[in-house]
């Protein structure tokens, strides 16, 4: 019995091949995102500001929080879990805000394996074939 187990693994070991896990990182439209039925109903009422859009005078700031958070991608297109996962990503932000009594969230730029991509037009999302993550940083102030 012991022979016939070490005969398939050896021969399972020499027939295997490489498995590299993907891990593409891809950009998608904020806006279009943000228009949806989807982020309507998941977003708080908390202002989103992307790079550097402009907004009214702060009265006072919390500073720079971050948040990365991942979700399955299983069965998904890598866009519709990249949606899924940016909108929980924002809504993170909008519930920090609120944890420290701040009301809008500015500066919001993509820091997706603590490397920063700022755009107020797009973020980046990796997906792979069963994860999908959205890395933010933003600064919580009060307007």
């Amino acid at each position: 019995m012991k022979l016939i187990t070490s005969l398939l693994l050896a021969t399972s070991m020499l027939t295997a091949t490489a498995v590299e896990a993907r891990d593409d990182i891809g950009k998608y439209p904020i806006q279009s995102l943000l228009e949806t039925n989807k982020a309507k109903s998941a977003l708080l009422d908390i202002p989103l500001y992307f790079a550097d859009q402009s907004y009214g005078s702060e009265s006072s700031k919390y500073g720079e929080v971050i948040t990365n958070k991942k979700t399955n991608a299983f069965n998904k297109s890598d866009q519709e879990a990249c949606e899924w996962v940016m909108l929980s990503a924002l809504k993170a932000l909008q519930e920090r805000a609120v944890k420290e009594g701040m009301n809008a969230v500015v500066n919001i730029q993509s820091y997706y394996k603590k490397r920063e991509f700022v755009s107020s037009t797009e973020y980046e999302c990796g997906a792979g074939t069963f994860m999908a993550g959205v890395a933010l940083k933003g600064t919580l102030v009060k307007l």
